[in-house]
């Protein structure tokens, strides 16, 4: 009797282990002073009780200081309601980082405003438009299905209407679930995953796929489409993946940059006179050609005009024979190829097709940014203020460096993809981290 009476009073404890875990979590809540919808205040003594509260929260790290953090509030109050009433909630939370150091550095936070979002107290850093409708579509991907289930035309439509054009979007059309349910876990911050099981014969015109099993990727923002029929093994499946998550061409911006450093690809860079020109669209649109042809590239290009500091990185002037092309290892290092300095203007598809050619055989010079050229491309991205104590900490970097008899470095990209791990990264590519960061623009 009394060991059946010790079995039940076990038993009693491991069935109600789980309400007492959410009483305490809802306890936690209510001592934070949660306002649902409001905009959370944190601290250090409160801090890891949010993030520990919350299956998912964003949270601002900001400097009452900093003109950009006072932009950013109002689009948070407003978004922060929205994403109140979700069927998975997100909540908004903000934190004085520059009051709460130890918190900031936790985070590794070197600049405002920084937003993070905790999924199951996990953070992520977060990169997308900052207006308070744009932001609320783009936090919805955390907290949607892996994988969507879509069984009409209909389903089809309003899904890809949802997802908006942050993401790129995969469509499995009569694609069984389970040949993408992983990488849609994996990949889950970067793209929309779905599977239509019913569709129309207008539906497969509209996406232009002649049979099935098709796996469709799209990227809204760039009006650019794909299609991939197999084999649907699972290196096959996901080596398409990882080649579209991004679209066969991009501008480099600030977000771009960000982007390049989870694809591990070569990038072919082309500096141009002018984006927008009609000579610079007529080579766009054969890189483009080219980038679909060679899937193991990213391709992007810059305009001299829109990013003097960035394309002077790569030993471009005013005096530069434009276009040029050159691959970048996406860190310090960049190769010129051999017979191919410019792009003329006759034949260019071929001068595309030959510099490619030439860099897979070799024939390249390996070139190394320099320092002077990469301070004007800091200098684009931050403003003089901020240049100026970068330069003061270098100068003391360099000084502490000698003494010790060993080189300064630049950062290298960083293989891993937890934000915080990734410091000498940060620096090389995205030094816009240091000090008050510029606004997104949506």
């Amino acid at each position: 009797m009394m060991k059946n009476m010790s079995f039940v009073i076990l038993l009693l404890v491991l069935v109600s282990r789980p309400f007492i875990t959410a009483a305490e979590s809802e306890q936690q809540k209510q001592q934070l002073g949660i306002d649902s919808g409001k905009v959370l205040e944190l601290d250090e003594s409160n801090f890891d009780a949010a993030i520990s509260s919350f299956d998912y929260i964003l949270v601002d790290f900001y400097a009452p200081w900093c003109g950009h953090c006072k932009r950013l509030a109002p689009q948070l109050d407003k978004a922060a309601s929205i994403l109140a009433d979700l069927k998975k909630p997100i909540s908004i939370a903000k934190i004085d980082a520059d009051k709460y150091k130890r918190v900031g550095s936790k985070y590794g936070i070197d600049g405002y405003p920084t937003l993070k979002i905790f999924m199951h107290g996990v953070p992520t850093e977060y990169y997308g438009p900052r207006k308070a409708d744009l932001l609320v579509r783009f936090l919805k991907k955390f907290v949607a299905a892996d994988v969507a289930i879509l069984n009409s035309d209909s389903a089809i439509s309003e899904f890809v209407e949802a997802a908006g054009t942050s993401f790129p979007i995969f469509i499995g059309f009569g694609l069984n679930e389970s040949a993408i349910s992983h990488f849609a876990v994996k990949y889950k911050k970067r793209a929309w995953f779905s599977v239509a099981k019913d569709f129309s014969d207008k539906t497969m015109e509209f996406y232009d796929f002649d049979k099935v099993p098709a796996l469709v990727a799209r990227h809204p923002n760039y009006d650019e489409q794909s299609i991939f029929y197999g084999p649907f093994e699972e290196n096959f499946v996901e080596d398409y993946i990882k080649q579209s998550l991004l679209p066969l061409t991009l501008p480099i911006t600030e977000e771009t940059l960000r982007l390049l450093k989870d694809d591990e690809r070569k990038v072919i860079l082309t500096i141009l006179e002018d984006e927008t020109d009609d000579r610079s669209k007529k080579l766009l649109k054969l890189l483009k050609a080219a980038a679909s042809a060679n899937r193991d590239f990213v391709f992007v290009f810059v305009g001299f005009k829109q990013w003097q500091g960035f394309a002077e990185s790569f030993d471009v002037s005013k005096k530069t024979k434009l276009p040029k092309m050159v691959v970048w290892d996406g860190d310090e290092e960049y190769f010129s190829v051999v017979g191919s300095e410019s792009v003329e203007d006759e034949d260019q598809g071929s001068q595309i097709t030959h510099f490619i050619q030439g860099y897979k055989d070799g024939n390249i010079i390996q070139k190394r940014i320099s320092s002077g050229s990469f301070m004007g491309f800091i200098n684009s991205m931050i403003g003089l203020g901020t240049v100026t104590i970068i330069v003061f900490v270098v100068a003391v970097v360099m000084i502490i460096q000698s003494l010790k008899e060993e080189p300064l470095t630049v950062g290298t990209r960083d293989e891993g993809d937890h934000p915080s791990s990734s410091t000498s990264q940060t620096e090389a590519r995205q030094p816009l981290r240091s000090g008050e960061k510029q606004d997104k623009e949506d």
